[in-house]
């Protein structure tokens, strides 16, 4: 029989005479829930760390809209900011994957595929879990009280659109396509083939961008769902091993994999506008 858990000090026995009508007297307790919104019997700072989550995701947001919004200085080189590949518009110049819109399109060229990467994060079962906490409190923390006293879950709109998670990660298997050619490519460099800083982080984007869909929930039922043995299916279930061991690791993969986007673009955006030089930690004339 498993050992009970307190995890705070229980509501002190005291009559409405002594504390007034704030006081959470005995005979008024019946359970975490009369405590009221956000309110919880835990006795740590709970709240420190989907504070700093919060802080962290919301930079980086706010840095991913900025840079999406930009119409220059996201390539340079043999390099292309991650948050613009593949890109489609004739403004990408020598960088585009293919061109499929003339130049009569002004805008941010990465608006054009952006959606996919942000769908397929935003609809994940591990960033929901994130953001449902942070900016819709639902739950703020383990057993502390919700704000709201109904829930609904995904069955409406608009977060009946999280069924679309595993669109977008197909989808995302040609933006990863397109990262890893984009990490070959930043091995050109100026007087031969060579590794550079941007090099490296390109690379290192595609790897933990791959990592990420890999470690996801739906590659997992992909090669191992809808099976009723796995005996007959030695290949799948080989497969669904390795997924499920990746998916162990699903929220590190979340957490290397975005901020590494933002590190590359603004390391891409910061080298076209000059600031510095790509150092070169190696290069084979």
């Amino acid at each position: 029989m498993a050992t009970p858990v307190s995890i705070g000090p229980s509501p002190p026995a005291a009559s409405a005479a002594n504390c007034g009508r704030s006081c959470p007297t005995a005979d008024r307790y019946h359970g975490p829930g009369s405590f009221g919104p956000l309110k919880t019997r835990r006795i740590d700072r709970w709240w420190l760390s989907p504070l700093g989550t919060g802080t962290f995701l919301g930079s980086l947001t706010v840095y991913a809209v900025w840079a999406g919004l930009q119409t220059g200085h996201f390539a340079v080189g043999g390099y292309i900011s991650p948050l613009y590949s593949p890109c489609i518009a004739a403004d990408c110049g020598s960088h585009a994957t293919v061109v499929l819109l003339g130049s009569w399109w002004r805008l941010s060229p990465a608006l054009l595929v952006m959606a996919i990467p942000v769908g397929v994060r935003a609809t994940c079962y591990y960033y929901r879990k994130v953001y449902y906490r942070l900016f819709w409190l639902s739950p703020p923390a383990c057993a502390v009280a919700e704000p709201r006293q109904h829930y609904s879950g995904e069955s409406r709109f608009p977060l009946v659109l999280q069924n679309l998670h595993r669109y977008f990660w197909a989808a995302s298997l040609l933006v990863a396509v397109m990262l890893t050619a984009d990490s070959v490519r930043a091995f050109g460099q100026p007087g031969g083939v060579g590794v550079g800083v941007g090099t490296v982080l390109i690379s290192f984007t595609a790897v933990a961008f791959w990592g990420y869909l890999l470690s996801c929930h739906a590659f997992r039922h992909l090669v191992g769902g809808g099976l009723v043995a796995f005996s007959a299916h030695p290949i799948r279930h080989l497969g669904w091993r390795f997924a499920s061991f990746l998916n162990t690791r699903h929220g590190l993969f979340a957490w290397i994999s975005l901020p590494l986007v933002m590190v590359t673009d603004a390391y891409i955006r910061l080298l076209s506008a000059g600031s510095f030089a790509d150092p070169h930690l190696l290069l084979f004339h």
